[in-house]
C-alpha cells in the first residue's frame, strides 16, 4: 500500500509526464496535419487528427491529476471529462469517415500523394518516444492505481502503432515510390481506430444514460 508521500510523488511525476504528452500531442497533431495537406496524404492527416483527440484526453487527464494533488473538488473534470468523450466520440466517427471516403476515391482515382520527410520525422520520433512514455506512466500507476492513468497509458501506445503503420505508408511511398502504399496503410489505421471509436461512443451513450 503507497504510502501518501509516495502517492504524492507519484501523481507529481504523472503530472509532469502528461505535461510532456500534451505538448507533444499538440505539436504532432500540428505538423502531421500540416504535413498531410501539403503533401495531399489521407495517412499523415489522420495521424494528426488522431493525435488531436488524444490530446483532448491528455488534458483532461492532466486537469485530473491536477485537481488530484491540490485536493480540490473533481466536479468540473468530471462535466470536462463528459464534454471530451463526446467531442471525441464524434471526431473519430469524422476520422474513420474522412479515412473511408477519401482512401476509396484516392485508389479509384490513382490521385498520387508526395512523400514527406517531415511526415517520416513526426511518425519516427513518435515510434520511438510513445514506448518510452508509456512505460514512465505505467512506473506511475504502479503507485497512483488511476483507472484514468491506465487509459491513456494505453491511448498512448496505440499512438506509437500508428505511428508504425504511418512510417511505413509514407516511407514506402516517399523511398519506392509505392503511393498506393499511402492508402493501404491509411485502411490498415481503422483496425485500431474503429474499436476506439466503438469504445468513444458506448462510454459518451453510458455518461450520457448516467447524467439523466
Amino acid at each position: 500500500m503507497a504510502t501518501a508521500t509516495t502517492r504524492g510523488d507519484a501523481v507529481g511525476r504523472g503530472i509532469r509526464l502528461e505535461v510532456v504528452t500534451v505538448v507533444w500531442m499538440a505539436l504532432e497533431a500540428v505538423l502531421a496535419i500540416g504535413a498531410g495537406i501539403a503533401a495531399r496524404s489521407v495517412l499523415l492527416t489522420a495521424f494528426g487528427f488522431d493525435s488531436l483527440i488524444e490530446l483532448l484526453s491528455g488534458a483532461v487527464l492532466l486537469w485530473l491529476l491536477i485537481a488530484q494533488s491540490n485536493g480540490t473538488s473533481l466536479d468540473r473534470v468530471e462535466r470536462l471529462e463528459r464534454r471530451t468523450t463526446r467531442i471525441s466520440a464524434i471526431l473519430l466517427i469524422l476520422l474513420c469517415a474522412y479515412v473511408v471516403v477519401t482512401s476509396a476515391v484516392g485508389l479509384l482515382t490513382g490521385l498520387k500523394p508526395e512523400g514527406s520527410i517531415l511526415g517520416l520525422a513526426v511518425a519516427g520520433t513518435a515510434v520511438i518516444a510513445m514506448p518510452l512514455l508509456a512505460a514512465a506512466k505505467s512506473r506511475v500507476n504502479r503507485v497512483v492505481e488511476s483507472a484514468a492513468l491506465r487509459a491513456d497509458i494505453a491511448e498512448t501506445y496505440t499512438c506509437a502503432y500508428l505511428a508504425g503503420v504511418t512510417l511505413a505508408g509514407i516511407g514506402l511511398s516517399t523511398f519506392l515510390g509505392l503511393w498506393w502504399a499511402q492508402y493501404v496503410a491509411a485502411l490498415a489505421l481503422l483496425i485500431w481506430l474503429v474499436p476506439e471509436t466503438r469504445e468513444a461512443l458506448e462510454s459518451a451513450e453510458w455518461r450520457i444514460s448516467r447524467d439523466g
